[in-house]
């Protein structure tokens, strides 16, 4: 595992907003980090995976986001998550996870998954 304190260069940074709501989610759940993963699915290729844990899996790259948030990414999805910005935003009535990620060539037309250049 790699730490590292907050830098706008780091693999993936949280807005303000996904911060207050990570910080919520682990004291909520009693929880020690947030971790990011992405999967094969959809008709684009990748899919989000965000879990709280008590511990990172072997290879992560630990984020310091905050005092209050860690964020592991797994070794896997560095590269390809490398740059991207996670907020949450409210789009009418309801709270929901984006993500921002330059990475990002492609996604379906649901939402679900992306494909990276």
């Amino acid at each position: 595992m790699t730490v590292t304190s907050f830098d706008p260069n780091a693999p993936v940074t949280l807005t303000a907003a996904a911060l207050r709501h990570f910080e919520k989610a682990l004291q909520r759940e009693q929880r020690q980090l947030v971790r990011l993963s992405i999967e094969k699915n959809g008709c684009s290729g990748y899919g989000y995976v965000l879990a709280l844990a008590d511990t990172a899996e072997a290879g992560d790259t630990l984020v310091a986001a905050s005092d209050s948030v860690t964020l592991a990414i797994a070794a896997d999805a560095v590269d390809i998550l490398r740059g991207t910005e996670i907020d949450m935003v409210t789009e009418g009535v309801n709270r929901v996870i984006k993500y921002n990620n330059p990475n990002v060539a492609a996604e379906c037309g649901c939402g679900e998954s992306f494909s990276v250049k």
